[in-house]
């Protein structure tokens, strides 16, 4: 483990002067601790999608780097996070995914919780059929809710609670994308797959930004939409990512596509847009249809991508779905090997984080560039709480 802060300096030049950020962001675990608190737990980080409980009273367990939580649409269709712990002795509460039919009981002490967080029942607390105590009091004691905020069905958390609202922090983005300010309907239980991967959580970050891999890594899809039909989106310390002037919507047999999102510009006839919402939802913009990509960074090496994908309308051709989905389950596949080789390749003692290319890595650098100013930042508070 390294005991030493990693030199961010030369991460936050100019693109054309930068490196990448060293290795330890990439094989150290307690770098992954520091970053987990600076560009993870204090900024508003994917956790899961709305479409993982879609009924009132659903709940899922999800463990977030090494925290247990639980999302929950409550009785009023309400989508939150809680701490997935009792107040009592810290029991877990759901062990998996579930409807709650009544409330959410402890299987400890059968203290029990409604849909909302609020403790309902303390059975016995004061004692053999006393289920009251003075020293209890249950309106102080409900569960702990993580502050959440969904946009394009994505469940953003902020755990440390003292984020910017998610309004201001991505005012720009929102704006980018407000023809898209409408229903997402998930696509079911055939649009979402998961892929495992042996690698760091940035890097699968960073291969989605940019466009430079395509004709080597992703030849059929660049047999159309070509490296030169791409655009860079560089949107330094907010957002970045990649576009495309030429994107090509999936027929039928029967010559059917999916419906377009309504009251669309003419640019996404034929446009589409791909861009990464630091610190870890990859997000897909086309005219028919939608995707999400919450990445799980589970340890230095090792990452969970938990894919969805989404329509404009509510009923869609379920062969064409499935055929959308095998397509672009291909393409991220396509990527695993890449992202897996540059994790073995972060253990070269010899690499000094890399250069990128002015013209091409623009996209990469800027997520580079946020990564290590959240780092100074989280340093410079650290060191002055220290004083």
């Amino acid at each position: 483990m390294t005991s030493t802060p990693t030199d961010l300096d030369a991460v936050r030049r100019p693109v054309e002067k930068a490196k990448g950020l060293p290795n330890p962001h990439y094989t150290d675990a307690a770098v992954f601790a520091e970053e987990t608190q600076a560009a993870l737990l204090s900024t508003w980080a994917g956790l899961a999608v709305a479409a993982d409980v879609p009924e009132a009273g659903d709940a899922k367990p999800i463990s977030f780097l090494g925290m247990p939580l639980l999302l929950l649409r409550d009785r009023e269709g309400i989508v939150r996070v809680f701490n997935n712990t009792c107040r009592h002795r810290g029991m877990i509460l759901v062990e998996e995914p579930r409807k709650i039919e009544g409330a959410i009981r402890c299987p400890y002490h059968s203290w029990c919780y409604a849909t909302d967080g609020r403790l309902v029942t303390t059975p016995h607390v004061g004692g053999p059929g006393q289920n009251k105590h003075d020293a209890m009091k249950r309106e102080d004691l409900g569960l702990i809710e993580v502050r959440t905020h969904i946009w394009r069905d994505v469940v953003f958390v902020n755990i440390s609670g003292d984020a910017p609202a998610f309004e201001d922090v991505h005012e720009d983005l929102l704006d980018r994308w407000k023809e898209f300010d409408q229903p997402h309907h998930h696509g079911g239980p055939d649009s979402r797959f998961e892929l495992r991967v042996k690698t760091n959580w940035k890097l699968a970050v960073e291969n989605y930004c940019e466009s430079y891999h395509l004709p080597w890594v992703h030849p059929g899809l660049n047999s159309y939409s070509r490296l030169e039909d791409h655009y860079n989106i560089n949107e330094l310390g907010r957002y970045s990512g990649q576009g495309t002037n030429v994107y090509r919507q999936l027929t039928g047999e029967n010559g059917a596509t999916f419906p377009d999102f309504a009251g669309l510009s003419d640019f996404w006839n034929e446009g589409a847009e791909y861009i990464a919402v630091y610190p870890n939802v990859l997000l897909g913009a086309q005219r028919d249809h939608a995707f999400a990509i919450v990445l799980e960074p589970v340890d230095t090496e090792n990452t969970v991508e938990h894919i969805h994908l989404y329509y404009a309308t509510e009923e869609t051709d379920a062969e064409l779905r499935a055929r959308n989905t095998a397509q672009w389950k291909e393409v991220f596949e396509e990527d695993v090997f890449v992202v897996e080789g540059m994790q073995r390749g972060r253990h070269a003692p010899g690499f000094d984080g890399g250069r990128f290319s002015p013209a091409m890595d623009g996209p990469t650098h800027c997520f580079h560039d946020w990564v290590a100013q959240r780092l100074q930042m989280h340093r410079a508070s650290n060191s002055n709480a220290a004083e």
